[in-house]
């Protein structure tokens, strides 16, 4: 691209920039006011810290006017403002722990700023050698293959951790594959769907007023169930499943828009549930946990089967404790909440300090993500490019919607990480790979409706003239 296409950017990017520097001093301010609630001064590495997120925001906005000067303007700042936000609440979470060795809980802030550093080089590389998102749609066998494999290898090779098996331990490194695979599923249920969607949209025969699939053509989401099956069992991962399997039925029902199928996947995943449910001993216990998370605090012979943990009754005292504006940051003691800066449970930390406002901040941060996603769907042009949009703002959704529905008590817990916000290096380098294709996907899209370059005025008028 010329220096003179460059000047024809597009406002996007100044809106863009703008916002990221808005994002740097809000994460800065909680930074500085956490350390000055708990400790009564200034945190020492608030120079290194502010530095970071400065170059964090800034290399990034530069390389994506160099590289895609149209992509939208907000799901940048959006993404960097929760990786932000979950570091000032690690950073919160260490001043507690370091402050009690009891806790017997490793601090975790700085490794997530390391982590975030990578995942942040790791979008810039994807946005500089992949220039067309439809590259990868020649790869989608390919790229299945190597999902199925990733999946499997920790119900063989995998570490047990908080009983579940969803860890490979690579020397003092874990490396959790399934926040991988949610991309590259996306990635092959696109190519999938793009080639076999009208062979998928035939109608069945009518059951109670529903007009079922037809029978061959069950085979597919059949197929899928029963991989999410033998991960939940052999794996111990209800998140991950219901990921795996929920990302499927939405990319189907975008593809088809036949409501058939999203009632054979509820069912699907209702049996499944069910079954893995009555006979799987983690996953009873966190089912007993979620319908009895009180009977903890009951005399041993007196509580349901399979309960041990009472990490789902004190997320219920966080939440109630933090009211609508919560006690403010370093004002509360998320660290009840067993290793909460380690897990789903971060989401406590918001409930309790920041209080129901801020929860549903946080979630609405979230939920506009997932639409800047959507809306990179709508206006993509090539059918592998929409549904790829849609299956990677999916995969944001269901995530979200498992860890926060398991903290608050509306599903069973999952032990899946909050992207962005809770400690995991494959999770926060596995979503700003799903940015980066995410910016790929709208830079795309949008360089069809406005080319760039010394030849875009003439192409504007020329659309003008023949709408």
């Amino acid at each position: 691209m010329t220096f003179a296409a460059l000047a024809q950017a597009p406002n996007r990017r100044r809106t863009e920039a703008w916002l990221l520097g808005f994002v740097v001093l809000i994460v800065v301010f909680g930074y500085v006011s956490t350390g000055l609630a708990m400790t009564g001064r200034l945190p020492e590495g608030l120079t290194a810290f502010a530095a970071t997120m400065f170059f964090v925001a800034l290399i990034p906005h530069l390389v994506i006017r160099r590289f895609a000067p149209r992509a939208d303007p907000l799901i940048l700042p959006l993404a960097t403002l929760l990786s932000g936000l979950g570091l000032v609440l690690l950073h919160r979470l260490d001043i507690t722990y370091a402050e009690d060795p009891r806790l017997e809980t490793a601090q975790a802030a700085d490794g997530q700023l390391v982590w975030t550093v990578i995942g942040v080089a790791v979008c810039i590389a994807i946005l500089m050698l992949l220039r067309d998102h439809r590259i990868l749609q020649r790869y989608i066998y390919l790229t299945m293959v190597v999902a199925l494999v990733v999946l499997m290898a920790p119900a063989f090779f995998g570490a047990d951790m908080y009983g579940a098996k969803r860890w490979i331990l690579l020397g003092p490194l874990s490396l959790q594959p399934g926040e991988f695979v949610k991309i590259m599923i996306s990635v092959f249920f696109a190519g999938y769907l793009t080639v076999n969607r009208d062979a998928l949209a035939l109608a069945g025969r009518r059951v109670m007023g529903v007009q079922l699939p037809p029978g061959r053509q069950l085979a597919p989401i059949f197929t899928i169930w029963v991989i999410s099956l033998l991960v939940l069992v052999f794996e111990r991962d209800l998140g991950t499943s219901l990921i795996f399997f929920g990302v499927f039925v939405i990319m189907l029902y975008m593809a088809t828009e036949r409501t058939s199928w999203v009632l054979c996947g509820l069912a699907m995943a209702a049996a499944g549930a069910a079954v893995v449910g009555s006979v799987e001993p983690h996953v009873k216990g966190r089912i007993m946990a979620w319908l009895h998370p009180m009977d903890i605090f009951l005399p041993e012979s007196e509580r349901p089967p399979g309960l041990i943990s009472d990490q789902a009754a004190q997320a219920l005292f966080s939440f109630g404790s933090g009211g609508i504006g919560g006690s403010g940051l370093g004002r509360g003691h998320p660290e009840l909440v067993g290793f909460a800066g380690n897990s789903d449970f971060i989401l406590t930390t918001v409930g309790e300090e920041l209080g129901m406002a801020g929860v549903m901040a946080v979630l609405l941060l979230y939920a506009l993500l997932a639409q800047r996603g959507l809306r990179v769907a709508l206006t993509a042009r090539d059918p592998f490019g929409k549904l790829l949009a849609v299956g990677l703002s999916g995969a944001l959704v269901l995530q979200v919607f498992v860890v926060s529905g398991g903290v608050t008590g509306l599903i069973p817990l999952t032990g899946k990480a909050l992207p962005f916000l809770a400690k995991g290096g494959s999770s926060l380098v596995a979503n700003w790979m799903m940015i980066a294709l995410l910016l790929r996907i709208s830079d795309t899209a949008q360089r069809r409706r406005e080319p760039v370059g010394p030849g875009a005025d003439r192409s504007r008028r020329r659309r003008r003239a023949h709408p």
